[in-house]
């Protein structure tokens, strides 16, 4: 099989076009894209990575689980943004026949986790998806943050390179995330300083993930929630971030009677389906034949025959 892929011109000519509008909108790109790339390249060349990949694993492993949900099999899927490919060592190769992942570190793809599937990787920014359009009938996502969140260009590329009926699962962190530092960080500033300042990356709130989908084209959505709480042994882990009284407030707050400390993620699973004549639709407004009130007599007629 052979995959055509977008000329750099086409790419630029899209990014230029959603960057124009949000612009318009007043929208701030917080991310810095070169500098997360040398952050994924460096954290994915450490020696001891692995044992830090726990929580990726986990939510993999969760967003693997609703690919089984869907009952299908996939002949050619994407994982965008891939890391060392934590979803695909959850799938089989009865569910998902060929696999392309792509990720912006070189480093995460030679260190990636074995699967059943063959694979191909691909170099490449998740804003920059070098794929042409209906090519993927899954296309898979655990991200930690989505660079621009009025406009999504991830979420657009992805629907554009996805067959009609083809599905995006994707899961990224939410807005209640790490609550507990948060509060004991706010607090131990308001208390010191008498205001305080973002020491945390922004989340995407769940309200946000329908909206978004939606404009980018997708329909019969699903969004669910669900926490990971993660327990530290002791405060040492998290010292590197903590000094003086915000560490003792986040003990004092938050810490467990036998000394550990925990750390709560909220994680935001998302299901679109890109459009196709074969799914089912909603019926057109006013063709109902019974109304609220012949539903509301029924309600009302005795369920005991013997009392009629």
């Amino acid at each position: 099989m052979s995959l055509s892929v977008k000329s750099p011109r086409s790419l630029r000519c899209l990014w230029r076009g959603w960057r124009g509008l949000s612009s318009q909108g007043g929208v701030m790109n917080v991310f810095d894209r070169s500098m997360k790339r040398r952050q994924k390249q460096w954290a994915s060349s450490l020696l001891d990575s692995d044992k830090y990949d726990y929580l990726r694993d986990e939510v993999g492993s969760r967003l693997a689980d609703r690919v089984y949900d869907v009952s299908r099999t996939f002949p050619l899927a994407l994982d965008v943004g891939c890391g060392k490919s934590h979803i695909a060592e959850h799938l089989s190769k009865d569910i998902v026949e060929r696999l392309f992942l792509t990720d912006i570190s070189d480093s995460s793809l030679r260190n990636r986790k074995k699967c059943e599937m063959p694979t191909q990787c691909v170099l490449a920014d998740e804003e920059f998806l070098p794929f042409k359009e209906n090519t993927f009938d899954l296309c898979a996502v655990l991200s930690h943050i989505i660079n621009n969140t009025k406009y999504p260009v991830v979420v657009v590329q992805i629907h554009q390179v996805l067959k009609p009926d083809g599905v995006f699962i994707g899961a990224m962190v939410g807005g209640e995330t790490l609550y507990e530092l948060r509060c004991s960080l706010q607090l131990a500033e308001l208390e010191r300083e008498g205001g305080f300042a973002p020491h945390i990356s922004p989340y995407t709130a769940v309200t946000d993930l329908g909206n978004l989908l939606g404009r980018a084209g997708f329909n019969m959505l699903t969004v669910d929630i669900d926490e990971v709480q993660v327990h530290y042994p002791s405060m040492l882990e998290v010292m590197r971030d903590l000094q003086g009284k915000k560490f003792l407030l986040f003990i004092e707050m938050y810490g467990n009677e036998d000394g550990s400390v925990p750390a709560t993620f909220q994680i935001l699973y998302m299901i679109g389906w890109k459009p196709h004549e074969s799914q089912a639709k909603p019926a057109k407004r006013g063709s109902a034949n019974v109304s609220f009130a012949d539903l509301s007599k029924i309600s009302k007629l005795p369920t005991d025959p013997q009392k009629s």
